[in-house]
């Protein structure tokens, strides 16, 4: 699907759809229900409340939040004025999460009471941060969100262009610090146009968010691709199995998106013979691979289309997908979206021919602009002018594409991206800790979980369970070691360097015996 000629922002999207369909329910939360019409005034009046309190095009404003309508009152209003969004994982410990405050340089945090005490004890490190409001009650901590809703600030005319920002999007770097990827408007657009196509999205389509808006996923797919093409969204506070089959039932949703764990959990639960699930037309998986038995018996189960599909932020979100109708081939991650090039290169950074395995690389307008304050970072992963993924795989005879593992130490938990350098550094800071490497374990659930190899120093009395318990204090619980397994030695290379697949192969053949 094309993008009509006057949108150029995401901003120009809304204030058509509006017009389009003033009346229509764009997004259905609970009890409430916000028209299209109603979902540009409201954010009309914050981008022109948060202008009064001089934030300026290109600055950043920080999104902590939950799924909840005020996110989205808060992403379309910050980019109505021009401002940049910098959404934040809500599970991110206080460390954590003024990091990505510091680094965005964000003068404005909006945020809930509870996530704002999380923050709080590390307000003086934050010399940007001027103004925070909160969601909900004031509790003498900031300025109430609600303020913004109301009129009275003078009607703006911004001049946004395709190549603006329009968010930063945080993702861990293999050298344990998060890395902001630079989207831009016209990175938003292009991605949702290309992915409505060969999804089949029409206006019909009611679209469950069942995963964080924190995510591009949630932002491209269970957001802006409703948007595009004059549907609507049904918000989920956090998912549930037994929510889940209520809101489907209720709100006559016709689609969702989620990873393999959920349709794992779906799959399994009870509560599917109590309600009505003929409204869903299809579902999205992708962040980690799903095992094919999965795959048949959730579609048997729920006679609904699984497509999926592969992506990441650097590509804003969506790079392939297994279209609705035609050929589909379980187990891959699908065809290019239209207007993508996808490639395998070789360690030469040569294309590899059919078959043949190589580093899986990108080329097209939603690959971002760069990393912020990174140029390092972003010439290595932007070189020759594509997107080099890092995930390796090859294309079939037919242009279809499977992932067999990954070239970068990246674990996939549940969906989430896990780095093992930002969990070895913080189990470095432990003062009983002498050396540790972190990687990945099948899990039957999970996909993978974390496990921690450390080699204590002497005559300390450490436990598997006071680790993870300091883990806990300084990370998001995701990213903890679910295992800690003691050693009196690492398997290294001439130089030193620790072989984590053979810690890996040791400890799996052990677990076999």
């Amino acid at each position: 699907m094309a993008i009509p000629d006057p949108l150029r922002s995401i901003p120009a999207l809304l204030r058509r759809q509006a017009e389009r369909f003033p009346n229509k329910v764009f997004l259905f939360f609970k009890e409430q229900e916000v028209t299209y019409r109603q979902l540009d005034e409201r954010t009309e009046r914050i981008a022109e409340n948060l202008a009064r309190f001089q934030i300026r095009p290109g600055e950043k404003v920080a999104l902590f939040l939950p799924n909840m309508p005020e996110f989205l009152f808060a992403f379309f209003g910050t980019l109505k004025l021009g401002a940049v969004a910098v959404p934040i994982n809500t599970q991110l410990k206080g460390e954590e999460a003024a990091y990505i405050l510091r680094n965005s340089e964000s003068r404005v945090l909006i945020t809930t009471p509870t996530l704002y005490s999380v923050i709080a004890p590390k307000r003086s490190g934050l010399p940007t941060l001027e103004q925070v409001f909160l969601v909900g009650e004031r509790a003498g901590k900031g300025r109430v969100f609600s303020s913004l809703y109301v009129a009275g600030g003078s009607p703006l005319q911004i001049d946004l262009r395709p190549d603006d920002p329009a968010a930063l999007i945080y993702t861990s770097g293999t050298t344990g610090s998060p890395k902001g990827v630079i989207l831009t408007h016209w990175n938003y657009l292009s991605n949702v146009a290309q992915f409505v196509r060969p999804t089949q999205m029409t206006e019909q389509d009611r679209f469950l968010c069942i995963l964080p808006l924190f995510h591009v996923n949630g932002q491209v797919v269970t957001t802006l691709g409703p948007l595009f093409i004059g549907g609507s969204m049904v918000l989920m506070e956090r998912f549930s199995p037994k929510d889940f089959f209520i809101y489907l039932e209720r709100f006559r949703a016709t689609a969702f998106s989620g990873v393999p764990t959920i349709y794992a959990i779906l799959l399994h639960a009870e509560e599917t013979k109590a309600h009505d699930l003929s409204s869903l037309r299809f579902c999205i998986c992708g962040a980690a691979p799903m095992p094919v038995e999965l795959f048949e018996k959730f579609e048997e189960k729920f006679r609904a289309f699984i497509l999926e599909g592969y992506g990441l932020s650097e590509g804003t979100c969506v790079s392939s997908v297994n279209p609705l109708g035609g050929l589909r081939k379980i187990g891959s991650i699908g065809l290019p979206l239209p207007d993508q090039e996808m490639t395998v290169m070789n360690d030469r950074d040569e294309e590899a021919p059919v078959g043949e395995v190589g580093e899986i690389v990108v080329r097209g307008e939603n690959v971002m602009a760069g990393y912020f304050k990174n140029p390092a970072a972003t010439e290595e992963a932007l070189r020759g002018g594509r997107l080099h993924t890092g995930d390796l795989g090859y294309r079939d005879e037919e242009g279809f594409f499977f992932i067999v593992g990954r070239k970068k130490e990246m674990i996939l938990r549940g969906g989430e991206n896990i780095y093992p350098k930002e969990i070895e550094e913080r189990l470095y800071r432990h003062p009983d800790v002498l050396e540790a490497a972190v990687v990945g374990l099948p899990d039957p659930v999970w996909g993978e979980e974390v496990a921690a190899f450390i080699i204590p120093k002497p005559d300390v009395s450490s436990t598997a369970e006071t680790i993870i318990a300091y883990c806990r204090e300084h990370l998001a619980r995701f990213k903890c070691p679910k295992e800690v397994i003691f050693m009196d030695a690492f398997p290294k290379t001439a130089t030193g360097k620790i072989q984590k697949g053979k810690l890996r192969e040791t400890y799996l053949q052990r677990e076999e015996k």
